[in-house]
């Protein structure tokens, strides 16, 4: 990809995360993959992690007082994992913006989950080194603020999959059906569409993500918005 082209894929992605960097180097490791060249972004992943997992921990204890140590690591869990980190990722466009090497650049690399997240973590390593701590949490907090403000902690953490499996089951009837009913792209630079099939009900939903896992919690999470709509439990009083 040409220098300007990376230069205003960068100054994007700056843009997006809300933070300027004076060492412009930083980021540029944060976004380079070990396919590329020696000088990857590996090592600064290690340190991004620590810095996510402190910072999503603090602002789910922040926001729900009331929930026990449990409940607050299953929350984390659903927020720090590559399919959320993949998807604000391709909400940035990050993908414009990593330094690949030519065989993963031609396999479609630059929309693949896992480097995807990975260049996130490593991109929240990289603020803390250019700046400190601080402002690496300023900027996962910009992130990540409106997905902890909608988390759904009355599930306790629960993925979507596993919701709609216990609710399924309270209700006394058959386990869902997921189905890839459509692979678009490569096979390493795909969108999935699956299917969710709650059978003897009649009701099947679609919906699609850059992998099969958030494809398939996506479905759930539509299924389920149906299902206790349609087939409410009654609470005893």
């Amino acid at each position: 990809m040409k220098p300007d082209i990376l230069k205003q894929a960068h100054q994007r992605i700056q843009q997006h995360l809300g933070y300027a960097f004076r060492r412009i180097e930083l980021l540029q490791q944060a976004l380079t993959h070990r396919s590329f060249n020696a000088k990857h972004n590996e090592r600064f992943e290690f340190v991004g992690d620590a810095i996510l997992n402190y910072t999503i921990a603090k602002m789910l204890f922040d926001a729900f007082p009331k929930l026990t140590e449990g409940e607050l690591s299953r929350l984390r869990a659903n927020l720090v994992n590559e399919g959320v980190l993949a998807e604000i990722a391709l909400e940035m466009n990050v993908g414009d913006g990593l330094y690949l090497g030519t065989g993963e650049l031609k396999s479609g690399g630059f929309r693949r989950p896992s480097i995807l997240a990975d260049a996130m973590e490593a991109m929240f390593a990289a603020v803390s080194f250019d700046a400190d701590f601080a402002t690496a949490e300023k900027v996962i907090r910009h992130l990540f603020a409106g997905r902890v403000k909608s988390v759904d902690f009355k599930n306790q953490g629960k993925d979507n999959k596993t919701t709609l499996q216990e609710a399924l089951q309270a209700r006394r009837l058959d386990l869902p059906k997921y189905r890839i009913e459509e692979q678009i792209g490569t096979a390493n630079d795909s969108r999935f569409v699956i299917s969710c099939d709650l059978g003897e009900l009649g009701f099947i939903c679609k919906a699609q993500g850059a992998s099969r896992k958030t494809a398939e919690q996506e479905a759930a999470a539509e299924a389920l918005k149906w299902l206790e709509q349609t087939f409410p439990i009654k609470r005893k009083k």
